[in-house]
């Protein structure tokens, strides 16, 4: 794997488990970074097809594009990276507005199916998941 597809990578395993400790402190940092686990998983999977984006709308279209579209993944899947994308947008610039419990819990559920589903594409050289 080149170097820049394992450091996105790590990144989301770590985003991962920092959304699961920082549920109950704080569902919109726990939704934060969830999305961010699967933002860095999906780059990460891009990254080996020498594919990069510099915007989060790029890689967004890119997954209906390039994973939903052609049904690699299903349409839920495309719509719950969706989702995390908005619920990240809320938690992190909503104002008065933020993440429920409920919602947070959900994005950590929607994050690691996302992230469990990347490593199944390549279980060798996308591991550390053993830890949730």
């Amino acid at each position: 794997m080149n170097s820049f597809a394992a450091d996105l990578w790590g990144r989301a395993v770590d985003a991962l488990c920092i959304a699961g400790h920082d549920l109950a402190m704080s569902p919109d940092a726990a939704a934060s970074r969830a999305y961010y686990a699967a933002f860095y998983a999906v780059s990460a999977y891009f990254a080996l097809q020498d594919k990069t984006f510099s915007r989060h709308s790029a890689v967004e279209a890119a997954v209906h594009r390039d994973l939903v579209r052609p049904g690699i993944w299903t349409e839920a899947m495309g719509k719950g990276f969706s989702r995390l994308g908005q619920l990240r947008n809320r938690g992190d610039y909503g104002g008065n507005r933020h993440v429920s419990g409920a919602d947070a819990k959900e994005s950590i559920r929607i994050a690691s199916e996302i992230l469990q589903t990347v490593a199944g594409t390549n279980s060798e050289l996308f591991t550390g998941l053993d830890k949730f």
